[in-house]
């Protein structure tokens, strides 16, 4: 009874709350995982604290700092470990900034490492990296022990050195169903042909996140928003096993009278489902007019395709919720103004759905029929596990009140059945006056 009533407090409880929104935040601002727990990186690997398995963390690195995180590895599990940098909105990078991550061994041997740099687009954004420990057969970091996530920054002289904020994912892959069928080779080649152009849907307009944990869900279709000098727009696609994802963003014209350059005005950029880095594109000029830059073919998403060292095909290793990030320039508002200019997104995923290769629940490395909703309706991340966990809190509210119910019957049947015995047990009253035994009569229930 009293957990059956403490979920159905819960729910409204949930239902009282104000509802929060999601919009993208303004130019340099980046939503982080609210879930994210605090850890310190340490410049000594002893004093490095231990991650734990399938969680999200907040740190921050300065300067050239090298930092350490601690890894406690089994045999059998591959871990994966993602960085988000995010620089301080108005702060100055060069070509080259940025961070390396890399996971190693108790030696110092180097299982995997990432860099996420800033290339010709030399303005400050989110950019992301991950790092691997892998159990290969044939490998050299397949055992269990200690292993260590180094993040690294690099920063120029004439570049801001100050703290960036960091965002740490460390997350376990699935077991394999059938470990003996693997393949252990990268593909040789994929159809490379881009799609035609996806038609536009009655209501096309969907506003990008603020950061990967809000970012906006898009499905196959061509979509508009509006994004602002310095900011940077989260979207994110399901693409399952087997399938191919192609994409396309587009800046509009101005409405500006003026005619002026921008040279690498907008940035796009894939993640994988654990924040790993996919691909992006060389950065678009925007000379007022309407321009567009797209990813080039990607391979469809197979499990072989971790054993290619580029980027771009090894990236495309799991099945889930992929990230696109799109940034438009600070420069902008200096030759057009600050207002926003109208984006535009064509997203298409093609190719039927294989059978996942992992055992039981694969978690974030599965496209699920609520992702496809959630694509189709357009919720976000956040909303998207806000409605998660409404659900799965109604289902634990269904299932305490049947037992609640049960108990409830079985607890008015036995109190039913002492009060009958206590009847037939309670001597009746003497007569001729005289006392009742036991200090009284019997009480009324």
């Amino acid at each position: 009874m009293r957990r059956a009533l403490a979920a159905v407090a819960a729910v409204f409880a949930v239902a009282a709350l104000p509802g929060q929104a999601y919009a993208a935040g303004e130019g340099g601002t980046y939503t982080f995982d609210p879930d994210a727990r605090p850890v310190t990186g340490e410049e000594v690997s002893a004093d490095a604290v231990a991650l734990k398995p399938d969680t999200v963390y907040r740190s921050r690195i300065s300067g050239e700092q090298k930092l350490y995180y601690r890894l406690n590895l089994d045999a059998k599990t591959n871990a994966y470990v993602s960085a988000v940098v995010v620089p301080k909105a108005g702060s100055k990078v060069a070509y080259g900034d940025g961070i390396t991550i890399s996971v190693r061994d108790s030696s110092d041997d180097q299982c995997s490492s990432q860099d996420a740099v800033f290339g010709s687009a030399q303005y400050p954004r989110p950019i992301a990296a991950y790092a691997s420990r892998r159990v290969d057969k044939d490998g050299s970091c397949k055992e269990a022990g200690t292993y260590y996530v180094l993040v690294e920054r690099e920063s120029k002289e004439t570049s801001d050195r100050g703290e960036w904020d960091l965002e740490l994912r460390y997350v376990s892959e699935p077991q394999l169903a059938d470990p003996s069928s693997a393949p252990t080779s990268a593909p040789s080649s994929w159809p490379s042909s881009s799609p035609p152009p996806p038609a536009a849907a009655t209501d096309n307009t969907r506003h990008g996140g603020a950061g990967y944990y809000d970012a906006t869900s898009l499905e196959t279709g061509e979509w508009k928003d509006r994004i602002e000098p310095g900011q940077t727009l989260f979207y994110r696609v399901p693409v399952d096993w087997g399938q191919q994802l192609f994409a396309t963003a587009g800046l509009s014209n101005s409405t500006s009278a003026k005619n002026a350059y921008v040279s690498s005005a907008l940035a796009m950029s894939l993640e994988n489902p654990v924040l790993g880095h996919v691909d992006e594109v060389s950065p678009m000029s925007y000379s007022g007019k309407p321009a567009s830059v797209s990813l080039d073919p990607l391979p469809p998403v197979a499990y072989k395709n971790r054993y290619d060292s580029s980027d771009d095909t090894g990236g495309m290793r799991f099945a889930g919720w992929y990230y696109l990030s799109v940034s438009l320039s600070p420069q902008v508002a200096q030759a057009y103004g600050d207002k926003p200019i109208t984006l535009s997104l064509q997203i298409s995923v093609k190719g039927q759905a294989a059978k996942t290769p992992y055992k039981g629940d694969a978690g974030i490395f599965a496209v699920t029929q609520g992702d496809k909703d959630a694509a189709r309706e357009g919720r976000n991340g956040a909303q998207a596990a806000a409605a998660d966990r409404t659900s799965g809190t109604m289902k634990l509210v269904a299932a305490a009140g049947i037992g609640a119910g049960a108990v409830l019957v079985l607890w008015i049947g036995a109190w039913t059945l002492i009060a009958r015995r206590r009847a037939v047990a309670v001597p009746a009253a003497p007569t001729g006056g005289g006392q009742y035994p036991y200090g009284g009569p019997p009480q009324a229930w």
